[in-house]
């Protein structure tokens, strides 16, 4: 009988009000976390979600020239945010759904000044991260022949768009991140990969903006003087406030509001 009883269990879904309680759990379990520990992990984020454009240019490096492989080497996407979230190490864009969560619940000044500094810090600790493996690829020459100029190519068709545009295709990159983090507690065995895998593979061919898999780019060419700081500085604005909103705004607000009478 009790087996009868952990197999419905198993295959019962979740329900709404117990995913939001997931995941404001392990938000204030992240708001809760030293200033150091949240550092330390947000810099080993920006380092291994570098590998999204990495991976991309490892596949278009290998595959024959001449033909359109934008659905193939777009799969190279996926490979960092699969080492940055199963890794469990701290993403911004992670953050504008979990640690929102517990604010929307208690909207208290001293939750939000929480928030924000835990935004800071990972925000900044990602930037270096990803500033480290821009500054290696382009300065210490730690790629093979000919694979800088690929991730220059790719860096560019990203970087190079007005800020409106940045904006504007930033919303759903932070819709979808939030939409991802939503659905990992439902997601069992080796469902967690493919959830990941398809999200941010969406985001990839979308060519949606996103604010750290998007500042390696940025820094690359900046490094490489294919852009100036201005350029720089203008997109990694535009692709946070679009990540913000589409992540925060737009999908922690619908969250909330859809449980908060169920609760």
């Amino acid at each position: 009988m009790s087996n009868t009883s952990e197999d419905i269990e198993d295959k019962l879904r979740l329900t709404s009000p117990t995913i939001y309680e997931i995941i404001s759990t392990e938000g204030e379990e992240e708001l809760s976390r030293s200033l150091a520990s949240l550092g330390w992990s947000g810099l080993v984020a920006g380092l291994c979600i570098s590998f999204s454009l990495f991976c991309e240019g490892y596949i278009r490096h290998h595959l024959p020239e001449g033909g359109d492989y934008f659905l193939v080497e777009n799969l190279g996407y996926t490979f960092g945010f699969l080492i940055v979230i199963i890794g469990r190490f701290q993403l911004f864009t992670e953050n504008t759904i979990t640690v929102v969560l517990p604010l929307l619940e208690k909207r208290t000044r001293r939750n939000l000044t929480r928030t924000l500094k835990l935004w800071g810090i990972v925000l900044l600790t990602n930037f270096i991260g990803t500033f480290i493996a821009a500054l290696l690829v382009t300065k210490f020459n730690m790629t093979s022949p000919g694979l800088l100029e690929i991730f220059i190519d790719i860096s560019s068709h990203a970087v190079h768009q007005d800020f409106i545009h940045v904006f504007e295709m930033a919303i759903p990159a932070g819709f979808l991140i939030a939409c991802l983090v939503w659905m990992l507690p439902s997601a069992h065995g080796g469902g967690e990969f493919w959830v990941i895998m398809l999200m941010t593979y969406i985001i990839a061919i979308g060519d949606f903006t996103h604010i750290v898999a998007g500042s390696v780019e940025t820094f690359i060419l900046i490094l490489s003087d294919q852009a100036t700081l201005m350029e720089g500085a203008s997109f990694l604005v535009a692709a946070c406030a679009g990540n913000i909103i589409g992540g925060t705004f737009l999908f922690a607000l619908l969250a909330y509001n859809q449980v908060k009478n169920e609760r």
